[in-house]
């Protein structure tokens, strides 16, 4: 039996009036690619910004690894939680914040490309290496870290190299295609070591060619990382191509589960994406 990496447990999301999750339940297995699909604005990224700390969910909760790192009652009492090292020194005042997720095994990249675009490609995964520096108050106060410097200096070098993008090591992020880009911004998620890397919208604005390449590269980094992968994705040939699982959202709630067979023949998800009304 694979080990559960992700649950969210009747998650809500709501802005004022408007519910953008409502009541989302799902699982992520480990080694799987799972995806989120659903029509714009059906509330795939708010989901992932509840796992990933951006959001406090109104209602619900998101484990990792078998551990809550946040809760929310329905009386509207928080209880924020923990679940990385020395937990138990902090039981009621660390929150889930997107720094502390990372560290403890998500990382993410986002639709719109948030790489640092003026630095080189080599100081983009260097300072996503800085997120894992085994640094203290001593050390980084005294600086003499210079032997944890030089070893995340080979590491991004030894990544870069994994990805092929060792001999772009010291061109400009934001001057590269749009392809290699995309490539980097994973490459820079990997470095921090995840053991749940979140996609979203993973093959936006690029072309069939470079499709179907991302297609290839995130099956390979599944399987050589050891990865857990959740993506949202818009690209139905590469969902349907990669995900064992598919999850679908339409206006924040979940109408489907299941194989990519079964959501391509599932009446309720072709009636939300040609928008038929869920009352006919």
């Amino acid at each position: 039996m694979s080990e559960n990496v992700l649950h969210v447990d009747h998650v809500t999301m709501q802005f004022g009036g408007v519910v953008a999750v409502n009541d989302l339940s799902l699982d992520v297995d480990q080694g799987e690619i799972v995806a989120l699909i659903g029509p714009n604005g059906a509330g795939k990224t708010t989901a992932f910004n509840c796992i990933t700390g951006v959001y406090e969910p109104t209602n619900g909760r998101v484990s990792f690894l078998g551990k809550p790192m946040v809760e929310n009652h329905p009386q509207g009492k928080m209880k924020k939680l923990y679940s990385g090292e020395h937990a138990e020194d902090y039981p009621h005042i660390i929150s889930p914040t997107p720094d502390r997720i990372t560290q403890l095994g998500i990382a993410r990249t986002f639709q719109n490309i948030r790489l640092f675009s003026a630095l080189s490609v080599f100081d983009n995964v260097l300072i996503a290496k800085h997120m894992r520096a085994r640094h203290n108050w001593f050390t980084s106060t005294f600086r003499i870290s210079a032997r944890e410097e030089k070893r995340m200096r080979e590491e991004a070098t030894a990544l870069l190299e994994e990805q092929n993008l060792l001999h772009l090591k010291d061109e400009v992020a934001g001057s590269l295609p749009y392809g290699i880009q995309r490539r980097l911004e994973i490459a820079r998620a990997l470095a921090t070591n995840p053991k749940l890397l979140l996609l979203d919208e993973p093959a936006a604005g690029m072309n069939p060619q470079e499709t179907q390449e991302l297609t290839d590269f995130i099956k390979e980094i599944r399987d050589k990382y050891h990865l857990t992968v959740f993506m949202i994705e818009h690209h139905m040939d590469l969902v349907m191509q990669i995900s064992e699982r598919i999850y679908v959202l339409d206006f924040g709630k979940l109408i489907a589960s299941g194989t990519p067979a079964e959501i391509q023949s599932n009446q309720r998800v072709i009636d939300a994406y040609l928008g038929v009304s869920n009352d006919a």
